[in-house]
């Protein structure tokens, strides 16, 4: 094994990250993959991503990037199949990852799989290929049942996640607060949990003119700005940041603009539109639908303000986005929003996370920058080192550590062995 030139088996079932983000299950663990990929290629490690073929119109390999592959393997019947509806196709699934791997005659040094479903093909993998297993969950189904949002997530959610917890080789997160819930909720050796936070594209976010990124979109040059960017999911919180808005109905120029949610006969986007009805709120809510990740940074730019409204998030990608292209956040405590936002400069982290509250903060940075007194030079200055460069460099420490722990592993047990045969 050459550790300057790792071959990586990434596992990821359930979203390709080329799909579209902000629709059904592709959101930030797409961009983690495709961000962390590319920069791993760069670094000369070879990748291959095995995810499920959806469209049959793609092809089975994609070249991505330097030394990255996207290995598509076709399952069911094409289209959309439910993420727990998958965990019935893992052995289909894993049986033509073997027949490619095969074929190819690939080795590889390590398997890094995402999300539950595909830890359970990487344990798998595991077992039958003899290498280390690093796992990134993105998010717990325990933590998510703790809410009391939606549908409970499953038994076999939770028993799988308890599960692989004991038996893959790392668990990487993206913040110190999913580290203690894999300790609290999953009883996990603080020592087995490698804390990496996720990164942004700085070349892709970085802040355009207010006024021109404005006059492009369409929107209004005295308007007060507000941002949500994600999916219509009712953990995402939009229902707290839409009776804000109610509370500051006195702004008379005031928008809030709501990236995602592009399936208007969802049931979750049906639900947002009929509480923005209820609210008398029609004139001021703007959805933009699903907006592509090149022309997202406009988005951003042309805001006073993003809104993170999240019950839970295990790290708010959004946020670093957002602050990259120097426009401050407001957010909920969840995920490492307390290490991305500097409290008071470039955004604030809300203690009670209450509607009038977070109204109150969106009130305080609108004033800020109506006075000019944010920078957004300065808040992009703040995160810079957030760079995929610089994640993608603390991966390859996660993944090293696994191999030192099984060279130490290895070298006790011969040793034990020895003593063992010498007496």
């Amino acid at each position: 094994m050459n550790i300057h030139s790792l071959h990586i088996a990434m596992v990821s079932i359930h979203s390709s990250p080329i799909g579209d983000v902000g629709t059904r299950d592709t959101g930030g663990m797409s961009v983690y993959i495709k961000e962390l990929t590319r920069e791993l290629g760069r670094l000369g490690h070879r990748v291959d991503i095995y995810t499920r073929l959806v469209c049959p119109e793609d092809y089975h390999v994609v070249k991505l990037f330097e030394n990255v592959r996207l290995i598509n393997l076709c399952i069911g019947k094409g289209g959309y199949i439910a993420k727990l509806e998958l965990y019935s196709y893992l052995a289909d699934f894993f049986r033509k990852l073997e027949i490619f791997r095969n074929g190819q005659e690939l080795q590889y040094d390590l398997i890094h799989s995402h999300y539950w479903l595909s830890g359970c093909l990487g344990n798998w993998a595991k077992d039958l290929w003899g290498v280390p297993h690093v796992i990134k969950f993105h998010t717990l189904g325990a933590v998510k049942n703790t809410t009391e949002l939606g549908a409970q997530e499953p038994e076999l959610r939770i028993a799988a996640e308890k599960k692989l917890s004991k038996t893959c080789d790392r668990i990487v997160v993206s913040a110190d607060r999913e580290k203690e819930n894999l300790i609290r909720h999953y009883k996990v050796s603080h020592n087995k949990i490698g804390v990496v936070p996720c990164g942004v594209n700085l070349h892709l976010f970085r802040p355009i003119d207010k006024v021109k990124a404005r006059r492009h979109l369409g929107f209004a040059q005295d308007a007060s700005i507000v941002l949500y960017v994600g999916r219509f999911d009712s953990l995402k919180g939009i229902e707290r940041l839409l009776s804000a808005i109610v509370c500051l109905h006195y702004y008379k120029r005031l928008r809030l603009v709501i990236v995602g949610g592009d399936d208007h006969h969802l049931s979750s986007t049906q639900k947002i539109w009929k509480l923005v009805r209820q609210f008398g709120i029609e004139d001021t809510v703007h959805f933009a639908g699903r907006i592509d990740q090149n022309t997202l940074n406009q988005y951003y730019s042309a805001s006073d303000v993003l809104v993170v409204p999240s019950y839970y998030e295990s790290f708010g990608l959004v946020g670093l986005e957002s602050l990259a292209c120097g426009t401050p956040v407001i957010a909920t405590p969840v995920g490492a929003m307390e290490s991305i936002i500097q409290e008071g400069e470039t955004g604030q982290v809300l203690i009670d996370s209450s509607p009038r509250s977070l109204a109150r903060a969106i009130e305080t940075f609108i004033t800020r920058q109506r006075e000019k007194k944010i920078s957004p030079q300065e808040v992009r200055a703040s995160i810079l080192k957030f760079s995929w460069t610089h994640v993608a460099s603390a991966i390859v420490n996660e993944y090293l550590a696994v191999f030192h722990a099984q060279q130490d592993t290895d070298a006790r047990t011969f040793y034990r062995n020895c003593s063992m045969y010498s007496h």
